[in-house]
């Protein structure tokens, strides 16, 4: 499911191939106090077309104010975590997770929100906000960072910041992810398991089986989500790696 940025209308495209004019995605933190879900979105813009009103309007200001920046840019079509995935549907939800790799990677530019960094701070200097961000915590962020070629920075005001070519260098300092992967001078993906699990290591998933789902698109493999089995995902994410690749790096 994308978000229309003129009118937040929900459709569905089969693959990111069907979005023929490009699509552009939004990686955040959730609020603490919850985001607005799939269903509430439908709920607003079943209630809209009938008050002939734009559904823009009665969304939640983080979605109308990302819709407002990728239109701005020109993109008719977005995709954010929290409400284009029907989590309902536990099958809609696993095959979200096994193609959201995929679907980063190929968006013309990801938009990365930071809630606590402002417009007038310097990533760049030592205790900056930008390298305190609570975003650089987070596991799902790290594909978010990784995937997509173009990934722009936007304050809590949403005014750009800088992109990951341009603060490769802070952004280096607080992941522990060299510059050059940032910036694409080498190939991520053919760096050894232990070094792409030590840029997991320290960040942290509110559900704990998300330590291992987050990563399936790092080590290119794909396996079906059971919440509720635990720390076992990641066992089972550690099968998937050894069986794709021989690297006995793992075991570091």
């Amino acid at each position: 499911w994308l978000l229309s940025t003129a009118c937040t209308e929900l459709r569905y495209f089969t693959n990111p191939a069907a979005v023929t004019e490009g699509y552009a995605i939004l990686s955040h933190t959730w609020d603490r106090d919850g985001e607005q879900t799939y269903q509430e979105i439908q709920v607003i813009i079943a209630r809209c077309r009938k008050a002939d009103e734009n559904p823009r309007n009665h969304v939640s200001e983080k979605i109308r104010r990302y819709c407002e920046v990728a239109e701005r840019d020109g993109y008719a079509w977005v995709w954010i975590d929290s409400c284009c995935i029907d989590k309902t549907s536990s099958t809609e939800l696993s095959e979200a997770i096994n193609s959201m790799f995929t679907w980063y990677s190929l968006a013309e530019v990801c938009y990365v929100f930071l809630e606590d960094v402002h417009f007038d701070d310097d990533p760049f200097a030592e205790e900056s906000q930008f390298r305190g961000a609570r975003w650089h915590t987070r596991g799902w962020t790290l594909q978010e960072l990784l995937a997509p070629a173009f990934v722009i920075f936007l304050s809590l005001e949403w005014k750009p910041i800088g992109s990951k070519h341009d603060l490769c260098i802070p952004l280096w300092q607080c992941t522990g992810i060299y510059s050059k992967y940032l910036t694409r001078e080498w190939d991520f993906l053919q760096s050894s398991i232990a070094r792409r699990m030590s840029w997991a290591a320290d960040r942290k998933t509110t559900r704990v089986e998300d330590e291992a789902y987050a990563l399936m698109g790092i080590f290119g493999v794909y396996m079906s989500t059971i919440y509720g089995e635990g720390r076992h995902a990641f066992v089972r994410l550690q099968e998937e790696i050894l069986k794709k690749c021989p690297d006995q790096t793992i075991f570091a």
